[in-house]
């Protein structure tokens, strides 16, 4: 991963997310990219904008060339010893067309987006460009919830139902993330108790153990109906840093990443999620 998009409208989740980022690739040569979108359009629901950390209502009484000036000066005050190579960018643009034209134009390796939780990443009307980025911009992403505080990943854990066969494109991807800081995948099977596997979804586990040889990885099985349950309970257990999935899989993604309403369902808010497209 060496170049890095963060889009940013300086909220504090938005900061959060650049936090994190500097603090993950510490003293590693990488570009980061820092974009804000300006979009002149009017909208109902200004709220809607701001629930994740990205805003594209433009404020006409502030130059947001001087903002990320700011923003450059309070990283450089703040990570004196960064290695990173940092630039901003202005782009006036609808958002989702703005992270797509500025991926393929600099292409970037990885998208790291602030959210306000689960709750921003529901995709209704408007709102929640974290969650239109996922769906519709074929890049990994990793998702930086608001109150996600930068722990050394030495567990990334890998739900899987292992109804889909992963390509070399989604391992190559969660490799390299995982390479940085020589982090163990923890693949996670959640099932109920009569559920077994068929004889597709073994060829698919076994296939998955053999693409993951030579790395430090492990194989796991949770028997819990609830599988937001299952997935916390398991990172609570094991001390997982980062959760990775395959975004081609909507009914299993979209459980664990925009439903869990539980109150003691907390990954949500707390644990970034890497999201991967083949």
């Amino acid at each position: 991963m060496k170049r890095i998009l963060i889009p940013t409208d300086f909220s504090l989740n938005s900061w959060n997310a650049i936090e994190y980022s500097l603090a993950f690739y510490n003293n590693m040569p990488v570009n980061i990219h820092l974009l804000h979108i300006v979009y002149s359009g009017s909208v109902s629901n200004g709220d809607d904008l701001h629930a994740n950390g990205i805003s594209i209502i433009d404020n006409p009484g502030k130059t947001k060339e001087k903002q990320l000036k700011k923003l450059m000066l309070k990283i450089e005050t703040l990570y004196p010893r960064c290695k990173a190579n940092i630039d901003v960018r202005v782009v006036h643009s609808l958002f989702v067309e703005g992270i797509k034209n500025t991926v393929r134009e600099l292409d970037i390796d990885l998208i790291i987006m602030g959210t306000k939780g689960a709750s921003g990443l529901k995709e209704v009307t408007i709102g929640s460009h974290t969650g239109a980025v996922i769906r519709r911009v074929k890049s990994p992403v990793l998702v930086i919830p608001e109150r996600a505080v930068f722990e050394k990943p030495e567990n990334i854990v890998f739900p899987t139902d292992f109804n889909i066969l992963y390509k070399q494109k989604v391992l190559d991807t969660l490799f390299k993330v995982t390479d940085v800081h020589e982090s163990t995948i923890k693949v996670l099977r959640v099932a109920s108790d009569e559920y077994a596997l068929n004889e597709e979804q073994i060829k698919n586990r076994e296939y998955l153990r053999d693409a993951l040889e030579g790395r430090s990885n492990s194989f796991h099985c949770i028997k819990n109906p609830k599988l937001e349950e299952g997935l916390q309970s398991f990172i609570d257990l094991m001390g997982v840093q980062i959760i990775a999935m395959v975004a081609k899989n909507l009914n299993f993604f979209q459980r664990l990443l925009f439903r869990p309403a539980v109150a003691k369902i907390s990954y949500h808010t707390e644990i970034p999620f890497l999201v991967l497209h083949e």
